[in-house]
């Protein structure tokens, strides 16, 4: 497969204004695709969803393909798939329709290496209804998520495990579907956080064992939009909270209000804008995912291997662990520096880091860094380059500890 950089990188109109962007994990920049799909969309006659005249029609269609392309990015049915704001948003709302049916004595395993949106709403679900919260721990001196652990955390009495398919911290990328075998054979659901890893590798959601799998648009050249997906029988065993008149069927009884579906065109837009990404593109639009995330995966790999021989060799940095398998996010301190003023000084130089604790709170605790600021991620997507990962090392190289 081919994997042009330089035409991909022109289908960004954010990348000519010059900045060097390595804060993917916080939110990418859209495609041209995408901005197009959201102007169009607010341009033409749509109404709300109906049948009886066509820009009502036509909400309805939007809908529907982009249920059909958040199902095909994912390997899922389109019919499980539920939109709403944003990642967070949809976690609370699983977190607390299933809470509906737990009691004391149940249990839920959460992992101190997730973003705080797939730990918190679990935690406060349990405590309203009386369960127990049990923790997986990360390894901070490998970035490793053991596996081993969750066969003592989990038993009979477990109603769900939370966990993430990669960490927006250090990248590393657990076991997943071992997890969620043990999960499974306990009788639990599974919950997981795709937000991070979506963009950058192929995903099945049956295949990883994910009951539930939540990701954000804007992660992934899109718009601030964000899906969860499931079996849609999983969905109709559970009753959400939600207004008398409002649709009782599945998935729309999960949607609180009126979708936006000027963003449902962008999130169809960025679905393909990914399933193109690699030439040739030709089979069905999940063979075009699959080829071009594969293609993506190899090309982002290079890059992140490149940064961290790069940051390795330099002696005022210290990067912090992560797995062999993981995503192209690394983090890690210039000594003598807070994050902050590191990644101010980057900024000033129009090199785009994240610095802080990213919301993975329970990681950066657990690694004892979070009092002192966190670390700076610099996160690769597939519009970077080697000539900015050259850039940002030389950037680094430059810095003044303790300045």
């Amino acid at each position: 497969m081919l994997f042009d950089v330089d035409t991909i990188r022109s289908g960004y109109p954010a990348l000519s204004e010059g900045f060097t962007h390595f804060d993917g994990a916080g939110g990418t920049q859209p495609a041209e695709s995408v901005v197009a799909a959201i102007a169009g969309a607010m341009r033409a006659a749509v109404s709300n969803r109906g049948t009886a005249f066509e820009p009502a029609r036509r909400s309805v269609a939007l809908v529907a393909e982009a249920r059909a392309a958040v199902a095909d990015l994912l390997g899922a049915d389109p019919a499980g798939v539920v939109f709403g704001p944003s990642a967070t948003a949809l976690t609370y709302l699983v977190a607390r329709t299933l809470a509906q049916g737990w009691g004391p004595g149940d249990e839920v395993v959460v992992t101190r290496l997730d973003h705080d949106a797939n730990v918190r709403p679990w935690v406060q679900a349990a405590a309203s209804a009386g369960a127990t919260v049990r923790w997986a721990d990360v390894d901070v001196t490998t970035g490793e998520l053991p596996v081993a652990q969750f066969e003592a955390l989990i038993g009979p009495r477990t109603r769900l495990v939370a966990v993430t398919a990669a960490s927006n911290a250090v990248g590393t990328m657990p076991a997943v579907r071992e997890i969620a075998a043990i999960a499974h054979a306990a009788g639990a659901l599974t919950f997981v956080d795709g937000v991070h890893s979506t963009a950058h590798r192929v995903t099945d959601v049956v295949e990883l064992g994910a009951d539930f799998y939540v990701t954000s648009a804007y992660k992934w050249s899109g718009p601030h939009y964000a899906a969860v997906v499931a079996d849609p029988e999983l969905w109709r065993t559970l009753e959400p909270v939600k207004l008398v008149p409002s649709p009782a069927q599945v998935p729309e009884r999960f949607e609180y209000g009126t979708l936006s579906f000027e963003l449902l065109a962008g999130v169809t837009a960025a679905v393909d804008h990914l399933a193109g990404l690699a030439a040739p593109a030709e089979g069905s639009r999940r063979q075009r995912l699959v080829a071009s995330l594969t293609a993506v995966t190899a090309y982002e790999n290079g890059l992140a291997d490149r940064l961290a021989a790069g940051l390795a060799a330099l002696d005022t940095v210290t990067v912090l662990p992560a797995a062999a398998d993981r995503c192209p996010t690394i983090s890690f301190r210039v000594h003598g520096q807070p994050p902050a003023q590191t990644a101010q000084v980057l900024g000033e130089q129009g090199i785009c880091v994240s610095n802080g604790d990213y919301y993975a709170v329970e990681y950066f605790d657990a690694a004892g860094l979070r009092a002192s600021g966190g670390a700076v991620r610099a996160s690769i997507y597939h519009y970077n380059t080697a000539a900015e990962v050259d850039l940002l090392l030389e950037a680094i190289a430059k810095l003044q500890p303790g300045a």
